[in-house]
């Protein structure tokens, strides 16, 4: 069964971690000292048997002196139960003697055969009692000639005790230490996730009503705080979002609701009495511009979803940037003329880059037909196109009212309308440069203004070249 609580998951991944831990350092603490145990066993049985073989040497007996206990006492701490030792004499010479309080110790092939070579040899070999027994069998030697050998041994009962204790010890500590280990885990988790439970309460309580609400700082400039900053990061950014749409809704209503009372108010009118056909020509063309106005507030909304989404299809293909400008001045110089506004080309460069052609072109007539509208009779508006690093420039300069530095701020908003262009009558829905800030971006490039109020303005189109 799968364990869905944090906290829970936390305390078995805590507590198998410190199983494994304990299961391993258990494991390198036993063979330590099981090696430590027998090095010191060796060390203890070489030093007994190098005082004997010394004593044997300077005596030339077949035998020892009765203090062979103090040996051991000496080197190993006390006196085992269960030593041995013996003085045996080499093969071919059949003197030997064995003192009476000690077994036999068996001598081995590999004994006989590295004592022949001077070499002592350490083995472990079964005793005469329910225990092993270490033993250690070093040669004599004099004149390069091997006289006798000294056997010691010892009962490795102590060290198997010894081991087993260990191991009894660590069995009983281990479940202990086990279940203090899972009860802290258990409260340390619960203490380092209460702030998680803080956090859920209050986000339990945000809404799309209340999003203005924000998770309270801990304050300890940890994960959950900087989780805390993200979520109200998060928070804000949704709240933006919410407000963004809710001003959208509003303002797209109001500009869809505007041509239609118009639209049905002259068709109720028409419809009271009988008309003319000149009357209902009349009629029927300011519907016609009313649908005409419908349908470029539908379309503009639609690109910017599509935009929005990140589904903007565009027809790339390579666009001579030089005649896009070419075109669009054409088509505006009767704009132009009617402002009384000089529309002129400056500094042309013939730059290509890969894009939407006729988006381009609804950006930049966009851009020039906003600068003819707001530029005085007798201003003038120029285009440029120039190349800056990797990007294609082109530039829409005019000498009309200006933006504030706050307009220049909000007049890539939807719907923003200038409080200039009002007064003035102007028309249009406010959607223009919001739109042609989304092609632009669609294309990979991006828009900038600059303006001085009472002094004109200038919009730079970026768009990338190809590398």
């Amino acid at each position: 069964m799968r364990i869905r609580s944090i906290r829970a998951r936390l305390t078995v991944w805590y507590s198998s971690l410190l199983t494994v831990t304990f299961l391993l350092l258990g494991g390198a603490g036993y063979g330590l000292l099981s090696y430590n145990l027998a090095q010191d066993m060796d060390r203890a049985l070489s030093g007994v048997a190098k005082v004997l073989a010394d004593q044997a040497r300077r005596t030339g007996a077949a035998s020892f002196s009765p203090d062979v206990d103090e040996l051991f006492r000496r080197f190993f701490g006390f006196s085992p139960w269960q030593r041995y030792f013996d003085l045996i004499t080499p093969p071919g010479r059949q003197e030997f003697r064995i003192p009476p309080d000690s077994g036999k110790l068996p001598l081995s092939p590999k004994a006989r055969e590295d004592a022949q070579k001077g070499l002592p040899t350490f083995e472990t070999v079964e005793g005469p009692g329910r225990h092993p027994v270490r033993i250690l069998t070093l040669p004599i030697v004099e004149a390069g000639r091997v006289v006798n050998l000294v056997q010691v041994g010892m009962s490795m009962e102590m060290t198997e005790a010894t081991l087993r204790r260990f191991l009894l010890t660590m069995a009983a500590l281990f479940p202990v230490g086990l279940l203090l280990a899972g009860g802290g885990g258990w409260l340390l988790a619960r203490r380092a996730l209460r702030p998680v439970d803080r956090i859920a309460q209050t986000a339990r309580r945000i809404s799309a009503e209340h999003l203005a609400a924000r998770l309270e700082d801990t304050g300890a400039n940890d994960e959950l705080n900087r989780l805390v900053g993200t979520l109200n990061d998060m928070l804000e950014r949704l709240d933006a979002s919410f407000h963004q749409i809710r001003r959208f809704s509003a303002d797209a209503s109001h500009e869809l609701q505007t041509p239609l009372t118009i639209l049905k108010g002259e068709i109720e009118v028409a419809l009271r009495s009988p008309r003319t056909p000149d009357e209902y020509r009349a009629v029927l063309t300011s519907a016609l511009e009313e649908i005409d106005r419908l349908t470029r507030l539908v379309e503009g909304l639609l690109l910017l979803a599509r935009a929005d989404a990140g589904v903007l299809r565009l027809d790339r293909r390579s666009v001579d940037l030089a005649k896009l400008v070419e075109d669009v001045c054409g088509q505006a110089k009767i704009l132009a003329d009617a402002g009384h506004v000089v529309l002129r080309q400056e500094g042309m460069e013939y730059l290509t880059i890969f894009g939407d052609y006729d988006q381009l072109r609804r950006v930049l007539l966009n851009l020039v037909d906003n600068g003819i509208k707001y530029t005085p009779a007798g201003g003038q508006v120029g285009i440029s196109l120039r190349r800056e690093g990797p990007w294609a420039a082109l530039r829409v300069a005019d000498s009309g009212i200006g933006l504030s530095p706050e307009e220049q701020k909000q007049i890539f908003e939807r719907f923003y309308r200038s409080p200039e262009a009002k007064s003035r009558g102007e028309g249009g829905a406010g959607l223009g440069l919001c739109i042609a800030r989304s092609i632009v971006e669609a294309h990979g490039g991006k828009i900038q203004v600059a303006s001085t109020p009472g002094q004109g303005s200038a919009f730079t189109v970026l768009l990338p070249l190809p590398s």
